[in-house]
């Protein structure tokens, strides 16, 4: 069920520094700093598929790598018109491919992320804590 995923990832990435939690889209998204998205959550990816997802900004090329080794777990979002989502990961957080979700690689996913988008002195405190 999809609060179960929302309530395992409200934890990982709430406890990361400045990160804060609002819609957007119609999806729930954190931020940090209320500024630079570190994921959006979905109960439906965009290509209308029933399934539970994180979406994340992820380093160049891994998007692509994950999805094609692990289609069941990993894809590529849609590039939007404006190029958001262009270098981003989708991960699906559901089981039906019966692949259990592993919490501790989301975890490293969503603070890779975090990484890609926080200011120097965030990801220091980070690093410092």
């Amino acid at each position: 069920m999809p609060e179960q995923e929302r309530r395992q990832l409200r934890e990982r990435v709430l406890a990361l520094p400045a990160v804060t939690e609002r819609l957007s889209h119609g999806a729930p998204c954190f931020f940090v700093g209320d500024k630079w998205p570190v994921c959006y959550f979905h109960d439906l990816d965009f290509d209308d598929r029933a399934r539970v997802s994180l979406m994340c900004p992820a380093p160049y090329g891994v998007a692509g790598g994950l999805a094609r080794l692990r289609p069941g777990r990993f894809y590529r979002p849609a590039t939007s018109a404006n190029g958001v989502f262009r270098d981003w990961l989708g991960m699906f957080l559901d089981e039906t491919d019966c692949e259990p979700v592993d919490w501790d690689e989301v975890a490293a996913i969503v603070e890779d992320a975090y990484r890609l988008v926080a200011p120097k002195r965030l990801v220091t405190r980070l690093d410092d804590h």
